[in-house]
């Protein structure tokens, strides 16, 4: 099984938008990084977002350009300050799932699962970019396989 990690696209400031939705510069990445992901073939059977207007468009988004079976649906534990640890316990599945989140929760969730200290940073997000995560084959925990952001350097 792999995770794919996102961090929702940029989003308005609060006096544009009360519920931060995508700016259009959030919107472009978003579309852009989708459009290269269904270009190398990623394969997701669903995508779970926090429920936030962010985080569901930036799903929405993520959905119409890979087209995951289970389509995009809100999960609750996925809010900045949710508990990590608790989280996890529902990663169940054997299929690819993409999660579409906030920060600290995406960073943190991040370093529980490479290094199972919530603490320990190993990567920084970028909004609208993707991490992959795999399952080490060994049973040692996780890795990240590959990413994919919006801006480079």
């Amino acid at each position: 099984m792999s995770v794919l990690l996102v961090q929702h696209g940029k989003s308005l400031p609060k006096e544009q938008d009360l519920e931060r939705g995508l700016s259009r510069e959030g919107i472009h990445d978003v579309e852009r990084i989708g459009e290269v992901a269904r270009g190398y073939g990623v394969h997701v059977a669903s995508i779970l977002h926090s429920g936030k207007k962010r985080a569901q468009q930036t799903a929405e988004i993520f959905a119409s350009a890979l087209r995951p079976e289970g389509g995009a649906q809100e999960k609750s534990g996925l809010k900045p300050l949710d508990d990590v640890k608790a989280f996890v316990g529902s990663l169940k599945s054997q299929d690819n799932i993409m999660i579409v989140g906030h920060l600290p929760f995406m960073e943190r969730l991040t370093s529980f699962l490479i290094t199972g200290d919530v603490e320990r940073p190993v990567f920084r997000f970028q909004n609208g970019g993707i991490v992959c995560l795999d399952e080490d084959p060994e049973g040692k925990g996780w890795v990240i396989k590959w990413t994919l952001m919006p801006e480079i350097g």
